[in-house]
């Protein structure tokens, strides 16, 4: 079943493109594979980068919040690196390129989630307190893709490299997986509090 891929924010895109074609900010990223990277680089598969913050809080379910877009650079056949955008008071501005196992594992993840029988919206869901950044598959395909927080249904792939314990590219739902993150920040608040 094909990913529902949400449209990024034309002033996003906008933003990336000009990084993109500007050769004093290719050049003085820090991505030896972009400045390398034979023929045009063009930014693909957007997708809506969510934070998940205060898992272990009690007064509610856990909400996401909206801090940007990522897009793929593609050059040829292969993603070579990634773009990030940032909202700010005056829009979307370009943020910065980076590559690393994070690329690779997002196309990974999200040939993986081309296989699934639902269809889903694909996002990114970062939780910082684990130092995790997983594909969220997000149930509702209509959804604004800025907004909302993971359901109970909606699947989690953790991307490599992935907290010790949890594997990398494993789909589990939000219900099962949340819980087992909520438990493992807990006893370390516990102690920090003790101490």
């Amino acid at each position: 079943m094909p990913l529902h891929v949400p449209p990024a924010p034309a002033p996003a895109l906008r933003t990336v493109l000009t990084a993109l074609g500007s050769p004093t900010a290719v050049r003085e990223a820090r991505t030896p594979s972009l400045r390398a990277a034979q023929g045009p680089a063009s930014p693909e598969l957007p997708l809506p980068v969510h934070v998940l913050d205060h898992i272990t809080e009690t007064t509610g379910p856990s909400r996401a919040r909206l801090t940007g877009w990522r897009f793929l650079i593609r050059c040829g056949e292969r993603a070579v690196a990634a773009a990030d955008t940032m909202l700010t008071p005056d829009g979307w501005a370009f943020s910065h390129f980076f590559e690393g196992p994070y690329v690779a594992s997002t196309e990974r993840a999200l040939r993986q989630a081309e296989t699934l029988t639902k269809p889903y919206q694909p996002r990114l869901l970062s939780v910082p307190e684990l130092y995790m950044l997983t594909l969220w598959l997000h149930g509702d395909c209509t959804a604004d893709a800025a907004t909302g927080h993971p359901e109970a249904d909606d699947i989690l792939v953790p991307l490599a490299p992935a907290p010790p314990g949890i594997a990398a590219h494993r789909p589990h739902r939000v219900a099962e997986l949340l819980p087992v993150l909520t438990h493992r920040l807990t006893p370390a608040r516990a102690t920090t509090l003790l101490a």
